[in-house]
């Protein structure tokens, strides 16, 4: 607990006075719904808006969970899955797509009936993942193998993976520019890869990050956000001019990012269960009130809604998804 009152008025101080946080908002616990499986581990999550239905990986289950948003219940449990990590749904493909760390690989489910459809090994931890829809090729970061790993899905084939000169954190598709985007750790930048050619095309260092891993892009205002986990801070860089426009601080060891696109809110969850929240503003971000759970690392958004999803690995015992509300007071 003192920890995590450390990070929160850590996070405090590093904003200035003038961006403290927008009064008037409070965090809600909506429910707290028993999850299957150990007490342990969680990493990312997907969300399908086309099914309600979001996919969780709980990595040190070694499970891929489905949870259904309208009913809150339990629709799917893929067993097996080795040290998961990373999970992405596209329901254009009716297909999710998840990353295996313990036995390198990934796997394709069936987003209806979670039964794994195809397997490729590779890499030495599989991690983030991106689908590039023109080319229909799956990027996953390879953290320690420092490349990234490219599957042709069509074929669910290897294709030559891409050296990126460093560990490599998260991945992510660019729906505007048609560029998957890749964290490199170790030299601190974003690197953009185009996914035909399947060669890296821009590096954008971003000052203020320190070890780079966790981001997001935001394709409505050209913004990637980059949080170090060196520094505890986030870095927004306009993806038009390739500048760090500004940083701010957020949760100590910052992990996983989601948006409300709805809302403008941006939510960044850290491992020393901070969850920082902005809103956008024009070419700022507004502090909003953070929240703080332990193990509160992995985040996910329901943009109908507004809802806000956190995977716990221990609550009295037990694994918890805990579901949150941030309105007026």
């Amino acid at each position: 607990m003192r920890g995590l009152l450390v990070s929160v008025l850590q996070l405090l101080a590093g904003c200035s006075q003038a961006e403290r946080t927008l009064p008037g908002l409070e965090w809600r616990v909506v429910a707290d719904v028993p999850l299957p499986g150990a007490a342990a581990r969680f990493d990312y999550q997907s969300f399908d808006p086309t099914s309600g239905r979001l996919w969780i990986a709980h990595m040190g289950a070694d499970e891929v969970l489905c949870f259904d948003v309208r009913t809150r219940r339990i629709v799917a449990r893929v067993h097996d899955m080795r040290g998961v990590t990373g999970v992405r749904a596209v329901p254009a493909l009716g297909r999710v797509f998840a990353s295996l760390s313990e036995e390198p690989g990934v796997v394709a489910l069936d987003a209806a009936t979670g039964r794994v459809v195809a397997h490729v090994a590779g890499g030495r931890f599989p991690d983030g993942l991106a689908y590039a829809p023109g080319p229909r090729r799956l990027f996953v970061s390879d953290e320690h193998g420092r490349r990234e790993l490219v599957i042709d899905v069509p074929t669910f084939t290897a294709r030559p993976p891409i050296p990126m000169g460093g560990d490599v954190g998260n991945t992510q598709y660019d729906s505007v520019s048609g560029l998957v985007w890749v964290a490199v750790q170790s030299s601190n930048e974003l690197a953009a890869i185009d996914p035909v050619e399947g060669l890296v095309v821009v590096r954008a260092p971003v000052p203020g990050i320190d070890q780079p891993h966790g981001f997001l892009i935001d394709p409505t205002h050209r913004v990637a956000y980059v949080t170090g986990e060196g520094n505890g801070r986030m870095a927004a860089l306009n993806l038009r001019t390739m500048r760090v426009e500004r940083t701010y601080a957020v949760g100590e060891d910052p992990d996983v990012l989601a948006m409300d696109p709805g809302r403008g809110r941006l939510f960044v969850a850290a491992e020393s269960g901070v969850v920082a929240a902005f809103e956008a503003r024009g070419d700022s971000l507004v502090v909003l009130p953070a929240y703080q759970a332990a193990q509160a690392h992995s985040v996910a958004v329901d943009p109908a809604t507004h809802l806000i999803y956190l995977p716990l690995e221990n609550v009295g015992g037990r694994p918890v998804l805990r579901i949150l509300s941030l309105e007026k007071r």
